[in-house]
């Protein structure tokens, strides 16, 4: 089998997981559900956004693999693809418009083609919240100090 050409995008000494993941798995699932814990009630995320978030280390499918297996406190129906859309519906394990169900008690609407307002639901979290402790080791993320001096 020949190798797999290395990916331009790809930084040096980290290797981005998608799909089953292998390897240091629980680590990178951890900081997918630091992240997904903090979202609020009535607001969501993106799965691409997560994976921006945790350093592109995951792709936003294994964010979704990952919330696919989640503890019971993480709030992944608060984890939506990038159009605004539940990708749930086709899970055997889940009943028809649950995900939808779930943001509609927390206050979400849907457009009539089934997809929410991102400008009005999507929450970012801020600089400070998304520190390298907060979202799991290996996130890559470190704020900077002396903001807006010089030298």
């Amino acid at each position: 089998m020949p190798a797999r050409a290395k990916s331009r995008r790809s930084l040096p000494g980290l290797v981005r997981l998608h799909g089953e993941v292998q390897g240091p798995r629980k680590n990178a699932w951890e900081g997918v559900f630091a992240v997904t814990r903090r979202i609020p009630r009535g607001k969501v995320m993106t799965y691409g956004q997560i994976a921006t978030l945790l350093g592109s280390r995951l792709s936003p499918r294994a964010v979704g693999w990952a919330l696919h297996g989640c503890p019971r406190d993480v709030p992944w129906h608060r984890v939506v693809n990038a159009s605004g859309g539940c990708s749930t519906e086709r899970m055997p394990n889940l009943a028809p418009g649950l995900q939808q169900a779930l943001l509609r008690a927390e206050g979400v609407d849907f457009r009539p083609n089934q997809t929410l307002d991102l400008e009005a639901y999507r929450w970012v979290p801020r600089h400070k919240q998304a520190s390298r402790k907060s979202v799991g080791a290996g996130s890559g993320h470190r704020p900077r100090k002396n903001r807006g001096r010089t030298g």
